[in-house]
């Protein structure tokens, strides 16, 4: 499969975390697939305080979890997974253009650049 593609599998599975963790009551802020060119590859990025109070192991462990009780089609392993505060430079960046509040959008945001920084793809759910 070509890894520079996000396919609609990836973008359904991304949405059904995002409302498996909101059952869960997981703090989830921010939700988005976002594209490293440099190894060319797509992550799902999940944001939460509870990196900042919890570590990130503990919120990789409340995933995994989540990610174990979905259906067996499923397809997004825990290793496409990436936790970030909502400290983090690059969600503080992405909230100055972007802001969806509580639901779950579906946000293209490709080549575009923010305060000087290029940010060549992104498929925004969430950013609060």
């Amino acid at each position: 499969m070509d890894t520079t593609i996000l396919v609609d599998k990836d973008k359904k599975d991304g949405r059904k975390l995002i409302e498996a963790l909101d059952k869960s009551k997981f703090n989830l802020k921010g939700a988005l697939w976002f594209y490293l060119g440099d190894s060319r590859e797509w992550r799902l990025l999940l944001v939460s305080p509870l990196v900042d109070t919890a570590g990130p192991s503990s919120c990789y462990r409340v995933i995994q979890s989540v990610i174990e009780d979905m259906p067996r089609d499923f397809g997004i392993s825990l290793e496409r997974i990436s936790v970030l505060s909502p400290k983090d430079n690059l969600i503080r960046l992405l909230k100055v253009a972007i802001h969806t509040g509580k639901g779950i959008s579906t946000i293209r945001f490709r080549r575009n650049t923010i305060n000087g920084v290029f940010i060549e793809d992104a498929l925004i759910y969430r950013l609060g």
